[in-house]
């Protein structure tokens, strides 16, 4: 998948201290057809859906952070949780509702670098998969903050993001996560559950975490 003008895009953003813009230039580019959103597969993320599977149990009522075009909020419908799904990026938003009509997610534009108050211990699953990645890290530390205070006691937060070795370079987006960085996620109100370091079935493997949280 070309990454090139994503990349560009985020690049641009974060030199002129508008570190989320970026999102809502590259799908809007993708909408007119001059770009390509690299993680938009149109299908729910695989390694979400294995986690889903070995978690039969987990239901109620679930937040799909950075939903993009609405895949993974679908999934979790599927699955009888009650959803709300947001991003920063009204068009991909917009694309979401349109692609999947009638849908019982409810999808929300809204910024996880300053979200909903009412958002507070709100939800017995928050979803994070490739959102932490995309940030750039000077960012991340409000985003993990954040995605801390939605969980509701006894709760879980899941993340899957790309992993590497604490000596490795942080390379350009996507921003992969150490262990330590993803471990540290954990805090007053979550504590780590589950681990998992792998390497996925892309060609050429790419290494990937799934941390799971419960709150408390």
């Amino acid at each position: 998948m070309d990454r090139a003008r994503a990349r560009a895009l985020a690049q641009d953003a974060i030199a002129r201290g508008k570190a989320l813009s970026w999102f809502e230039a590259l799908y809007r580019e993708a909408d007119g057809g001059t770009a390509v959103v690299p993680w938009a597969d149109l299908v729910p993320n695989p390694h979400l859906v294995a986690w889903l599977d070995a978690n039969p149990s987990i239901g109620g009522r679930a937040l799909d952070v950075g939903t993009g075009f609405g895949d993974n909020a679908e999934e979790l419908a599927r699955r009888g949780m009650d959803v709300v799904a947001f991003d920063v990026a009204a068009t991909a938003v917009a694309r979401a509702r349109a692609r999947f009509p009638g849908s019982p997610v409810r999808y929300l534009v809204a910024d996880l670098l300053d979200p909903p108050a009412d958002w507070r211990a709100a939800f017995d699953l928050v979803a994070e998969t490739y959102t932490l990645q995309v940030l750039p890290p000077s960012e991340r530390g409000a985003a993990v903050h954040a995605l801390r205070t939605f969980v509701a006691p006894g709760g879980t937060l899941l993340v899957i993001a790309r992993g590497r070795e604490p000596a490795e370079p942080e390379g350009v987006m996507p921003w992969p996560l150490t262990r330590g960085e993803v471990e540290a996620i954990a805090g007053d109100r979550l504590t780590l559950t589950a681990f998992e370091d792998f390497l996925d079935a892309e060609d050429p493997p790419v290494r990937r975490f799934r941390a799971t949280f419960r709150g408390r």
